[in-house]
């Protein structure tokens, strides 16, 4: 069986922010074509910090860090990135704020439009694209953000706990779409959340790490196969694996820095 393609690669990677501690240690790590990771630990872990390497919105102190066979800043026009918050600029409306990073990308009118337009209908807002959003659910502001990212076809899609401040039922449906929309424009996922249900939901991977300093822990494989519908959240091996992954969790917890 031929070896997925690597998109990611760390390689002995340190972090530090300026002459503070010591945020990442000895960071190795591959990811591969199709991936879900999904990175989960305690606050101040350096899960947003992995991420923020790979986007090349940071850079590492030590060791190497490659993306898509390049340094990550050039890689950023293959790449998109969600943040926790939906970053909408209050002043646009959904269907230009869906269009925004094309904009930036300098793509002419009539095809941003369009293609705003598509992923929109993907995620279910095609009759809210006059809609402010001031004027929207929480979940529907994630939408939009989701539907922005995918104008840029990426390859690499970057998620920095997207649905953490959404309820639970509001999550699990987004957790559902998101993975629908994958299978529709497939790409790699890098994934931070504190959700372990939303992790093993999710992912093929899930990276447990600790803190002070930040490092990798212990790596689980998810091996539940795509598509993944809600009915697996009901399935006896889904709660086992949710099991095995929070024991993990506890050992960081209870083993000081």
């Amino acid at each position: 069986m031929e070896t997925p393609e690597p998109i990611v690669n760390f390689h002995s990677v340190t972090k530090r922010y300026g002459s503070g501690p010591v945020v990442l240690d000895n960071i190795d790590l591959t990811v591969c074509r199709g991936d879900f990771v999904t990175f989960i630990g305690p606050s101040g872990c350096g899960k947003s910090t992995v991420l923020k390497l790979v986007s090349g919105l940071s850079p590492w102190t030590t060791g190497s860090v490659s993306v898509l066979g390049a340094v990550p800043r050039a890689a950023r026009d293959r790449q998109a990135f969600i943040f926790q918050d939906a970053t909408l600029l209050p002043w646009l409306t959904t269907q230009k704020n869906a269009e925004l990073a094309l904009r930036l990308r300098r793509m002419p009118a009539a095809e941003r439009t369009a293609k705003a337009r598509e992923m929109l209908a993907l995620v279910g807002l095609d009759r809210v694209r006059e809609y402010y959003p001031r004027q929207l659910s929480g979940g529907m502001k994630m939408r939009v953000s989701i539907a922005r990212a995918l104008t840029l076809a990426p390859q690499l899609l970057l998620l920095d706990e997207p649905f953490g401040a959404l309820d639970e039922m509001t999550r699990n449906h987004l957790n559902e779409e998101l993975l629908a929309l994958r299978a529709q424009s497939p790409f790699t996922a890098m994934f931070v959340t504190h959700s372990v249900a939303e992790a093993v939901f999710l992912s093929n991977r899930i990276v447990v790490m600790a803190a002070g300093p930040g490092r990798f822990h212990a790596e689980v494989a998810v091996d539940f196969g795509y598509p993944r519908r809600s009915v697996l959240r009901e399935r006896p091996e889904f709660q086992t694996k949710v099991n095995e992954v929070s024991r993990l969790l506890h050992q960081v917890e209870e083993v000081p820095a």
